[in-house]
């Protein structure tokens, strides 16, 4: 269904709506001086370079990154995310786009630490290295673990600091993701239960998917989901017609900016007239 390397798919749509959101929660940790963790259980590659073969052959980025960027009426939610993909592309052209941790890793302060888990083994080379060009700081605070997240978010919770942000985004190729994903969210908030952890999940025509979106509406925790329509799913059911980002102990600003941002994505996003947005949350 999906190909595991991410650099196929890098700045697509699906793309928008998960690191947006995820650059409004870095920023609502930092507004507190308490240090925090962020563990990502499939980090991939950490960042892309837009030119690549790879990213070119499908050339996702078209109908994502690149429908967004400088277009009018942007909300704040919209313009953050930017500004973050911006200070990796200091020369205007966006040929570099940012994944989950090196926006993590942009995030942190000093006292902060990033924990990244990579299974496959040539995505968690080019991590490493990847990692090995930031400097001292990025090497000291982050830890690689060619592992698979799913096991290894065990040995990660509850984090020394007791504030946390857990991503866990499969690719979702094997259809026990999404079990293997809800098991993971149970078993942290068993550990953790005061943790944000954020789902990432696909729009695809598969029974899988939507069990797991209510399954994760039934936690008691609070809750914001936030899901994005582009398109009318194809007939044969193959590929992303949207995606979905649900939040459990989310900031208390999120909902608001999501209410605010979701329309215009929708409207600069869809590429048919089946494109619409769903907005929910549980508890404050």
């Amino acid at each position: 269904m999906f190909s595991y390397r991410h650099a196929f798919h890098a700045g697509n749509h699906a793309d928008v709506l998960k690191h947006a959101v995820l650059v409004q929660i870095l920023d609502h940790f930092n507004k507190k001086e308490n240090p925090y963790w962020v563990i990502d259980t499939h980090a991939g590659a950490g960042i892309y370079d837009l030119r690549s073969e790879w990213a070119l052959q499908n050339g996702e980025f078209a109908d994502g990154l690149d429908r967004v960027l400088g277009a009018p009426g942007m909300p704040p939610l919209v313009e953050r995310y930017l500004e973050e993909v911006q200070h990796f592309n200091p020369d205007n052209l966006a040929n570099f786009y940012p994944g989950s941790p090196w926006l993590a890793l942009h995030a942190l302060r000093a006292q902060d630490k990033l924990r990244l888990f990579e299974m496959h083994p040539s995505e968690a080379a080019i991590l490493r290295e990847n990692i090995e060009r930031q400097g001292r700081l990025a090497q000291r605070q982050t830890t690689v673990y060619e592992a698979d997240g799913f096991d290894g978010l065990k040995s990660q919770l509850p984090p020394t600091p007791r504030r946390a942000i857990t991503i866990i985004d499969p690719s979702y190729e094997d259809k026990h993701d999404y079990r293997r994903t809800l098991a993971a969210v149970n078993e942290g908030l068993r550990r953790f239960v005061t943790g944000t952890f954020v789902v990432w999940y696909p729009l695809v025509q598969r029974r899988e998917a939507q069990e797991l979106v209510r399954s994760l509406e039934r936690l008691q925790n609070p809750w914001v989901n936030a899901s994005l329509t582009v398109r009318k799913p194809t007939g044969d059911g193959f590929g992303l017609h949207g995606s979905g980002m649900f939040v459990i102990n989310p900031p208390w600003t999120l909902h608001a900016e999501l209410a605010r941002a979701m329309p215009w994505l929708r409207d600069k996003l869809k590429q048919d007239d089946r494109a619409d947005f769903s907005l929910k949350q549980h508890g404050k």
